[in-house]
């Protein structure tokens, strides 16, 4: 997200001084950048999503679960079994291969801050892709209304 020394630094173009084939060029990368905001968008729901479950599979374990058989997932979808040691410890995947050992509380509220982070990028996230939107929206008016004065021209 942009600084307030960076929202000052932004200057207004007028739109209506581009030619035709300046706001068809804009308007096509404008529309890119929305594809790819969306995606990544897309990509960190994915990841919320992984949290809150993680969550909720901590949430259903019980302290009596000791020598409890359960299903180990070795990749999507391949699992083997597996005895819980102690169900208040478990070990989270925090990325790039890396496992740290947690207690159960303490993984439920590193989880919880997880999710809250991807939620807080999430939201950057479409406030930038909504400014696009809105600038798309600007270069189709002017679009249109270059378009009707050309036509009201001949």
């Amino acid at each position: 997200m942009a600084s307030t020394s960076e929202d000052e630094a932004l200057v207004q173009v007028d739109l209506t001084t581009w030619s035709l084939d300046q706001l068809f060029g804009m308007k096509h990368t404008v529309e890119q950048e929305c594809a790819v905001l969306k995606e990544s968008q897309q990509a960190l729901q994915d990841c919320k999503e992984k949290f809150v479950a993680s969550k909720e599979a901590l949430d259903a374990i019980q302290p009596n679960w000791e020598n409890r058989e359960v299903l180990v997932p070795l990749t999507s979808s391949l699992y083997v079994n597996g005895r819980i040691k102690d169900p208040n410890n478990v070990l989270l995947n925090i990325g790039a291969g890396y496992y740290i050992e947690k207690n159960l509380d303490e993984s439920k509220e590193y989880l919880e801050k997880r999710t809250a982070y991807v939620q807080e990028q999430i939201e950057k996230v479409e406030k930038v892709r909504l400014h696009k939107v809105m600038f798309i929206d600007a270069i189709v008016g002017v679009l249109e209304m270059k378009k009707k004065a050309a036509s009201n021209q001949s």
